[in-house]
């Protein structure tokens, strides 16, 4: 099963889905759209697992870039419980959670959640 978020629950302020840090989101596909169009992703997801995603901080959406090649993600991270349970993940995660978030990260506020 893909944990995947409605596009109506795409929020653009909250809490990151990995390191837990309340600041203004982005949205990660979980299977990278550069690899929607590849037959194998076509063939074996439906089109609500192909755009499937989590609203995570700048850097960790970074962090997790920079880790893996899409494809990596495509196959093997494909879900937040299997990027939460990468060693890799993991380590660039508890560095991110221990960062100060600055004033420029915060973004909008509609909810009054600051401080």
């Amino acid at each position: 099963m893909v944990y995947a978020l409605a596009m109506s629950e795409r929020s653009k302020f909250g809490s990151c889905a990995l390191c837990q840090r309340t600041m203004a989101l982005t949205w990660h596909h979980l299977i990278p759209r550069k690899l929607h169009r590849r037959k194998h992703f076509q063939r074996n997801l439906s089109r609500d697992q192909l755009n499937a995603g989590i609203n995570i901080c700048r850097q960790c959406h970074r962090g997790i870039h920079k880790l893996f090649t899409e494809m990596h993600l495509g196959k093997n991270l494909y879900t937040l419980r299997l990027l939460q349970a990468d060693s890799a993940v993991a380590r660039h995660v508890a560095w991110v959670a221990r960062q100060r978030v600055a004033s420029n990260e915060l973004g909008n506020d509609p909810q009054g959640l600051r401080g």
